[in-house]
């Protein structure tokens, strides 16, 4: 992958697993957001190719939630935590939610404790408060992949435990790609590890 004629990836050769819990970390700049944004095709890689697979084979689609960096989003656009939220349980122009989204998304706002602020636009926000918005927003569809890059990141350290349980607990039955400069815990729940330096390296967990 190339940035102006600047190599921010090379060589690069990686498949994840259903059931998976990657931890990837590396260097500012090292290319870590980059290789998440192409593996949800948000960037087309300058060569190569990114295939998704289900029980039947090759699929164009997967369920994924994700929970891209705070730095990612404009928080000048006029919307709500409700709507941020609720925007991914959307599937199609057309849809309705039904008695299941509407409690599923009772449960993930009570979860990522958002629940008191549901009607604040998104631009008033503390960084803590949009992380767990984001969070939430990622987890409401019930996906079968989940991304999350840096979720740590400007939330205090109550919620920093909660995300670790939250996390530990949809390890059990998700496939979870996860983007920490902070690993301590996070190591101890990974079954791989990558470390993203322009390339990758895969580490024993």
């Amino acid at each position: 992958m190339c940035y102006d004629r600047e190599k921010i990836l090379d060589k690069v050769s990686l498949s994840i697993f259903k059931g998976d819990f990657v931890a990837i970390t590396g260097p500012n700049g090292g290319g870590k957001t980059t290789l998440l944004r192409i593996m949800l095709r948000l960037l087309k890689p300058t060569s190569g190719k990114v295939t998704y697979y289900d029980e039947s084979g090759a699929t164009r689609r997967l369920k994924i939630g994700y929970l891209p960096q705070k730095s990612n989003i404009d928080t000048r656009f006029p919307i709500t935590v409700a709507e941020t939220i609720r925007s991914g349980q959307i599937n199609g122009i057309f849809h309705r939610r039904n008695a299941r989204e509407e409690e599923d998304f009772e449960k993930i706002t009570a979860l990522c404790g958002v629940d008191d602020i549901l009607h604040q636009c998104i631009g008033e926000l503390s960084g803590g408060q949009l992380q767990r918005t984001l969070l939430a927003r990622a987890l409401v569809s019930h996906p079968e992949v989940i991304v999350l890059d840096e979720p740590l990141s400007y939330v205090d350290k109550d919620f920093e435990r909660q995300i670790y349980s939250i996390i530990e607990r949809l390890a059990a039955d998700h496939t979870i790609i996860l983007v920490s400069h902070e690993m301590s815990v996070i190591s101890g729940m990974a079954n791989r590890h990558i470390v993203v330096n322009r390339g990758i390296q895969e580490a024993m967990p």
